[in-house]
């Protein structure tokens, strides 16, 4: 199948018939999206047929933002997710798919790294894999935010990032979530400080509704993503901008990304001449003082970073902008399982 058809004059009328109830679902509920589940199973003609027949149905009915994802759970196969997103430069069919995937690869490293189980490293690694796959795909640095759905809980896995004692790691790692490239998406009850976990998938699917008060706008967890969505709204740089891993030192002449577990991850995002630094310490016990490696260009010495937000109630302010040898680079202070995001003044 290589274009959308009306259904009776197709040789798949039962595809064509999934297409017109979709699409009257958008019209009838005004709905904005669609996700599509375990969509690396259908078959891929029909799943790019699909996605552009709801985003051209969207369009003639005045939708110019409707958006489509799917589940493709490829855990270290960055290729196969690409297959998915935007033009399949691959089958040479010239379609265009789903607008994005779920980001399973990114959600499982950043699980295990805020949680101290990986060392940092394998989220540059991760994010040296993605840009491979997508260099035939993506116009510019900056495209894959719109490709990819991030995540670091859904209802497939046997635990949630938070439960007894690890409280934490959930901080941390909600603002990573929502400061790294992609679109976040936050399972239902982290917000509420759910924390199920066990030997299968029943355990994340705890009941929430259905009892008195069930959703608090109180909870510490719910006020940390309402801080970090507001964060996002004020900097268009973290919702759009390219993204570099940044090397790391603790001495102000080693530099690298952190080989070893509980160590510090730095990431940037860069908008035309703006520049978002976070700088995460995934040590569950130790103060970290690390000099971060930013844009030369960007940051002249003696730069002052601004603290725009931290998962700590009292973090320390970062140094002004400095040169070590080749680097130019931003000493930050972190107390174990924080978080800070910084910006240029």
């Amino acid at each position: 199948m290589t274009e959308y058809q009306v259904p009776g004059t197709s040789l798949y009328p039962l595809r064509n018939m999934l297409i017109r109830a979709y699409q009257y679902l958008i019209a009838k509920f005004d709905l904005d999206g669609f996700r599509i589940d375990t969509l690396q199973y259908v078959e891929s003609d029909f799943a790019r047929v699909f996605g552009n027949a709801m985003r051209e149905f969207a369009l003639s009915i005045g939708k110019k933002n409707f958006f489509t994802f799917g589940e493709v759970w490829k855990d270290d196969d960055e290729a196969g997710i690409a297959q998915f997103v935007g033009r399949d430069t691959d089958t040479g069919d010239g379609l265009i798919g789903v607008d994005a995937a779920t980001d399973f690869p990114m959600r499982k490293r950043l699980a295990r790294v805020c949680k101290a189980q990986d060392p940092p490293c394998v989220l540059a690694q991760e994010a040296d894999a993605r840009r491979e796959a997508l260099k035939k795909i993506v116009s510019s640095h900056g495209d894959a935010g719109s490709f990819y759905v991030t995540q670091l809980d859904n209802h497939d896995l046997n635990e949630r990032i938070n439960y007894p004692g690890w409280s934490g790691q959930a901080r941390l790692a909600l603002t990573c979530l929502m400061t790294l490239q992609g679109i976040p998406c936050i399972y239902y009850g982290t917000e509420q400080g759910l924390d199920g976990h066990g030997d299968r998938r029943e355990y994340v699917r705890e009941a929430l509704w259905g009892r008195p008060d069930s959703f608090s706008t109180t909870h510490e967890f719910y006020k940390l993503v309402k801080e970090l969505s507001e964060l996002r709204d004020r900097q268009p740089t973290i919702r759009y901008g390219r993204q570099y891993f940044r090397p790391c030192s603790g001495n102000s002449w080693d530099y690298g990304y952190s080989p070893y577990l509980g160590g510090v991850t730095a990431f940037s995002r860069i908008l035309n001449d703006r520049e978002v630094l976070i700088v995460a310490n995934t040590n569950t016990s130790q103060e970290i003082s690390v000099h971060v490696v930013v844009d030369r260009n960007l940051n002249q010495n003696g730069k002052i970073w601004d603290l725009l937000f931290s998962c700590d109630p009292s973090p320390t302010k970062p140094a002004a902008t400095a040169t070590h040898g080749v680097y130019r680079t931003v000493q930050v202070t972190l107390k174990p399982m924080e978080a800070q995001v910084l910006g240029g003044s």
